[in-house]
């Protein structure tokens, strides 16, 4: 299994992929999942990919040959679009084309061409955008009200980038959000793992990738942990929404006590 995100900011863009797949309980395996086609001061282009790893591996390796190669009439590459949006057709039409190959051959073995993406970047002077690329080779775009995507094992991490992300924040605040979305993930399924590959992308001013180093999240962890417990002691101990359900014949007279100090009640 997989876990990639994918936020898009005011400032820029934030990346992260783990590197863990699994063909059983004895084979697991690091692969990369973060892939980035960048010609300086012109643009930057990162891929996500999650599913089927030989499928992931083949529209990789199609976007990245087509790219290096003298563009058809009509069909843009990675290094030729003139959009964003462009190179999101790329990527649909690389998945097209991986499917026809090998799609008929998969189904006949029973296994499913189930693969998605996430792709975002900046070209030119256009600002920069994100999408999510479904196996059809269809995608969708991300904006002010939803500014992230993920792709793969998604369920864990997702409370807090719900709750936390904002198309506001500086890049910085966002990868410290994105490694504990995959602490969370990491301490609840076995099947996502390190290192993570992290990437932001500043692209305000001078175009700048960094990759900084993130084969760990305990220290983070930690930290977010002490915070917790800190705090778990001031939250309020009769929550107003809690108090109308209440209901006498449902709640024990003791448990109603921890509420309704006033109420004498034995259990």
């Amino acid at each position: 299994m997989t876990y990639c995100v994918g936020i898009l900011l005011d400032r820029g863009l934030v990346f992260a992929a783990d590197t863990r797949t699994n063909a059983g309980f004895d084979n697991i395996s690091a692969f990369k999942k973060l892939h980035v086609w960048e010609k300086p001061e012109e643009r930057v282009i990162v891929l996500l990919t999650a599913g089927n790893l030989a499928v992931t591996q083949a529209v990789v390796s199609l976007l990245t040959e087509e790219a290096s190669a003298k563009p058809k009439a009509g069909e843009a590459t990675l290094y030729s679009a003139t959009t964003m949006f462009q190179a999101a057709r790329a990527v649909g039409r690389a998945i097209h084309k991986v499917k026809e190959t090998d799609g008929e051959a998969l189904a006949k073995n029973g296994e499913s061409f189930s693969v998605s993406f996430i792709l975002g970047g900046q070209i030119g002077k256009e600002r920069p955008r994100l999408f999510q690329v479904y196996s059809a080779g269809n995608f969708i775009e991300a904006g002010p009200d939803t500014p992230f995507f993920q792709i793969g094992e998604h369920k864990y991490g997702k409370p807090i980038l719900d709750r936390v992300a904002k198309p506001d924040m500086r890049l910085g605040e966002a990868a410290k959000m994105v490694l504990l979305s995959f602490d969370s993930t990491l301490r609840s399924n076995l099947s996502v793992g390190m290192p993570i590959d992290l990437l932001l992308c500043r692209t305000t001013g001078p175009r700048r990738c960094a990759t900084p180093s993130a084969r760990s999240t305990s220290s983070i962890s930690e930290k977010n942990e002490r915070e917790k417990k800190r705090r778990l002691p001031r939250l309020p101990v009769r929550p107003p929404a809690l108090l109308p359900a209440l209901d006498q014949a449902l709640v024990r007279p003791k448990a109603r006590q921890a509420y309704m100090p006033g109420f004498t009640g034995t259990a």
